[in-house]
Formats: C-alpha cells, sequence, structure tokens
C-alpha cells in the first residue's frame, strides 16, 4: 500500500507541474480547480475497498513464500463419515498436517470427523455453512453464512477459525474483503493447480496433475466430500513429493 501511495503521489506530481506550466487560454483558478480534481479523485482510488482487495493486502491468499519447498494440502466441503476419515487415516500414515475448510451443515450431520481432524492437529478453516455460490448473496447473507459456520466448528472444536475459502472459488472481491476485514478471516483460494478430484478422474490423474506441477508455497485444492479417488492419489502423491524435499504444512504455516 505504502508503494501504490508514493507511486499516486509521484503521478500527481508531474500532472500538476504540467498544469501549472500549461500554455494558453487557462488561468491560474482553472489550473487549481482541475489540479484539486485530480488529487481527490486519486485519493479515492487509492483508499477504497476495491483498491485495497486488488492490492491483496494480507487478506486474499493464493499461496506462500516461493522461497521455501513447502506446500498446503486443503480438503474442501467436509466433514464426511467415510471420506474424511479415510483423508485422516493416510495423512497420519505419513505424517502430514493439512488445512480443512468445513462446510457447517456437514459438520452438524457428521460431528465425529471433524472433532478427530481438530484433535489430530489438523487446522480447520470455515466454508460457509450450507456452501452456496455467495456471489448471489448479499452482504448480510454472506455474513450470515461465514458466522453460523463458526458457531458450528467452535461449539465442536474450541477454536474460532480465522481462515475462510468461499465456495467454488466464487466470490465479489471488494465486497469479500470488507466482510473478511470486519469478521477477521483470511480468504484463503488456491494456486492455479487444482487436480479437480471432485470429478473422480482417477488416483493417478489426480497424484500426477499435482506431482508434475505443484511449486514451491502452492496451495492445493482437494476435498473429502463425495470423492472417491482422492485417498489412493494422497497415498501416491505425498511420498513421491517428500522425496523430492517437500514438506507438508498447513495453510497457517505456509504463510506464517
Amino acid at each position: 500500500m505504502e508503494d501504490r501511495i508514493k507511486h499516486i503521489i509521484l503521478k500527481i506530481s508531474i500532472v500538476g507541474y504540467n498544469i501549472k506550466y500549461l500554455k494558453g487560454s487557462l488561468n491560474m483558478k482553472c489550473k487549481n480547480i482541475i489540479l484539486s480534481c485530480i488529487i481527490v479523485l486519486s485519493l479515492i482510488f487509492v483508499f477504497t475497498p476495491s483498491s485495497y482487495a486488488k492490492l491483496g493486502g494480507d487478506i486474499f491468499i493464493k499461496n506462500g513464500s516461493r522461497e521455501k519447498k513447502l506446500i498446503a494440502l486443503t480438503f474442501d466441503d467436509g466433514p464426511h463419515p467415510k471420506e474424511t476419515n479415510e483423508v485422516l487415516d493416510v495423512l497420519n500414515k505419513h505424517k502430514v498436517k493439512a488445512t480443512f475448510f468445513i462446510a457447517g451443515k456437514h459438520a452438524n450431520w457428521y460431528k465425529e470427523p471433524l472433532i478427530r481432524a481438530s484433535k489430530e492437529g489438523h487446522e480447520i478453516g470455515n466454508h460457509t455453512f450450507n456452501h452456496p455460490d455467495i456471489t448471489n448473496l448479499s452482504s448480510s447473507q454472506i455474513e450470515d453464512e461465514i458466522l453460523k459456520c463458526e458457531k458450528t466448528l467452535v461449539e465442536l472444536t474450541g477454536k474460532k477459525p480465522n481462515l475462510f475459502r468461499p465456495p467454488y472459488g466464487s466470490y465479489k472481491e471488494e465486497s469479500l474483503a470488507k466482510i473478511a476485514k470486519k469478521l477477521d478471516y483470511k480468504i484463503v483460494l488456491w494456486t492455479t493447480l487444482d487436480a479437480k478430484d471432485w470429478k473422480n478422474p482417477g488416483a493417478k490423474s489426480i497424484s500426477d496433475t499435482i506431482i508434475k506441477n505443484a511449486k514451491n508455497g502452492d496451495i492445493i485444492l482437494l476435498h473429502d466430500y463425495a470423492t472417491k479417488d482422492t485417498v489412493e492419489a494422497l497415498d501416491i502423491l505425498i511420498p513421491e513429493m517428500k522425496s523430492r524435499g517437500f514438506e507438508f504444512v498447513t495453510v497457517s504455516e505456509l504463510i506464517d
């Protein structure tokens, strides 16, 4: 943000200089009015939420540092009594911690896998209560979805989440940035790499996609609800990635 402001101030200074020495019929009063308008409009641009969201700040997160061989596995849409427990089993087998973005209604249906994930040291994130496309909701409705899920997660795990992932990765940047700031959340997206495990393309397809394309600092999107190939894919990709020097961490550890 500081660099952005310096850049805007420099631009204003250049424009102001040009206006001051502009030849022609403009008198000093007109020049001052024009310059004042430029300054006001520039400052409005700098300090609006939309410009802040575009700058990113520390609200929208797509990856961690590219300097270290760290990767975060994330799982959306759970918990599920079968898939989530199987994912937890394979993560424990390979001594890996991950981040689970929980749909609140599923947590109400299937409490035990969520409680287990939290107790075993995995990170829990907020994925709304009903898993709607939030671009179709008002700001107050989005807040309700987040807070209702948060309430469920706190009741079941004793911890307030501070990471939020919008369902389908769909959101309106300005409004979600404001909501996240108000509710004290960071918005976790994912790296462009997407193995599309929800389509059940086969374990080899999922693991190959990740192994061939993963880079330092990637946030990998996977699912632990209504997916049949993800667990087998994890059993392939985790040891292979470790053999290449990668370490698996939670999202919070990745961005710390």
